[in-house]
Parts: structure tokens; sequence; C-alpha cells
């Protein structure tokens, strides 16, 4: 293939991502630690991967979904906030 074909493609699905990903978030939240094995929704804090569905952990506190704004405490999940300060302090425990 072209390069310059391949370069192109791979610059309109990533601008069509910057356009999608805030619409479809309106009205929504981050919330860490409750998504179970393969649910989350995106990279985690600590970096380890990138990319949805590849949380090894139920309810790792460093991965999280997205929710309805002002739902996640009621899922028994953290705002990113107090998710980073948890696993900041885990960092300098371990």
């Amino acid at each position: 293939m072209d390069k310059k074909l391949i370069a192109s493609a791979a610059l309109a699905a990533a601008l069509s991502t910057l356009v999608v990903a805030p619409v479809s978030a309106a009205g929504k939240e981050k919330c860490y630690g409750i998504a179970g094995i393969g649910q989350n929704d995106c990279g985690n804090l600590a970096g380890t991967h990138s990319c949805a569905g590849q949380s090894t952990v139920d309810k790792d506190p460093g991965e999280w979904k997205l929710v309805d704004k002002g739902t996640c405490e009621d899922l028994g999940g953290m705002l990113k906030t107090e998710a980073k300060a948890r696993y900041e302090a885990s960092k300098k425990k371990g």
C-alpha cells in the first residue's frame, strides 16, 4: 500500500476519535475501581496498558469505566483524584 494513503487513513481515524469521544462522554465521568476483568474503558493509572478491555484484576483501583456523572461513589468507585492518591500511596509502600 502507498505510505501516504496509510498515513492519511491513520490521521483520519485519529481525528474522528477526537470529535466523537467528547460527545459520547458528555454527562459521564471516569470511575476507578469498579471495572471487572477485561471490562475497563481505557488505559490505567500505572501505565501498564493503554487500551480498553485489558484489565486483569476485578475492581483494580487503577482501572476505570465511564459512568453517569454523580454515580461513581454509589457504585463503590473513586474519582480520579482519590484513585491517583491511593495509587501514589501504594507505590511508596511497595
